[in-house]
């Protein structure tokens, strides 16, 4: 219930406008995004790369109905993508881009104008030493999503892939996309999907991501273990190992500000480790979804609240 209840509020506009004023915001905004600039996101990924760990970048932003707006979005990939170059960070790090934030729900071509500007995105990254993964948001863009990740696989092979293990169709999914070089992350799934096309319970959710993840592993293709769930991690790991993996055929993946020490675990222990860090300045959403993701969360945000009350 509480989940839900988040989910939704990640939509209202009346909340956002509240939680952007209060002043525990930066506090807690600051845990789980870099900032809001393109050098404040190059500053946490150098940081992070110290460390040992890899990286993939999001530039904040979806559901996008000005086309205006879409082209900025492409700009600021651009312009993120070439900061890392030049600070020589572009082997470690990838980009994830929404495809919403790039025109896919702009009126009659969106999806052509999501492809155009996720091609120009693709091109920037390989002349800056990166590649691109597409990330996956609601069930109602997952069809256009692989349709356009189709396209640019064409001339972009090493473009990722994002598939959500709380879906029922993503074991087929996992199928499809089975194949040499193909770069596919697997995460369990934040939106508010109704029960016709989504798993609801936890067990489910994890049930699928297993049978997922045996696809992925099984394949010759890369798999990105995108979970904080220890018991999910250990899985991946015996898996691994059940089919010869070396250890730079697959990765793991989770959020910025949540599980820090385990990532440098992972990473000591030999692991290829990739913290997903978002930037900019549209978190609101971003930051429900992670709220509503652990009850963990949540609690900070609250002692976070009244600490600074």
């Amino acid at each position: 219930m509480l989940r839900r209840s988040l989910l939704a509020l990640a939509r209202s506009e009346r909340v956002k406008n509240a939680l952007s004023s209060m002043p525990v915001s930066s506090d807690i905004v600051s845990r789980f995004v870099a900032g809001e600039h393109t050098t404040a996101a190059v500053a946490a990924t150098r940081s992070l790369v110290d460390d040992g760990l890899l990286v993939s970048l999001d530039h904040l932003g979806e559901d996008t109905l000005d086309r205006g707006q879409a082209e900025a979005t492409a700009v600021a990939y651009v312009e993120l993508v070439t900061a890392l170059s030049e600070a020589r960070l572009g082997g470690s790090a990838e980009v994830s881009v929404k495809l919403s934030a790039v025109g896919q729900k702009l009126a009659g071509d969106g999806e052509k104008i999501a492809l155009d500007h996720a091609r120009t995105i693709c091109q920037a990254a390989r002349a800056s030493g990166t590649m691109v993964t597409l990330d996956m948001e609601d069930h109602t863009t997952t069809d256009s999503t692989l349709s356009i990740l189709r396209e640019l696989r064409a001339d972009f092979p090493e473009t990722g892939a994002v598939l959500q293990s709380y879906l029922r169709r993503t074991e087929s999914d996992c199928t499809d996309l089975a194949y040499a070089r193909s770069r596919v992350r697997l995460c369990k799934g934040a939106y508010n999907e109704p029960e016709s096309v989504a798993f609801q319970g936890r067990g489910e959710v994890d049930r699928s991501y297993v049978r997922c993840l045996k696809v992925l592993m099984a394949s010759p293709g890369y798999p990105m273990v995108a979970t904080h769930d220890p018991t999910l991690v250990e899985i991946a790991g015996a898996l691994a190992t059940r089919h010869d993996r070396e250890n730079d055929s697959y990765e793991y993946q989770m959020l910025y500000g949540v599980r820090p020490d385990e990532q440098r675990r992972l990473a000591r222990s030999g692991e290829r480790m990739r913290v997903y860090v978002p930037y900019g300045s549209e978190w609101y959403a971003y930051l429900m979804r992670r709220l509503a993701e652990r009850p963990a969360n949540v609690g900070f945000f609250l002692r976070s609240l009244v600490s600074r009350n």
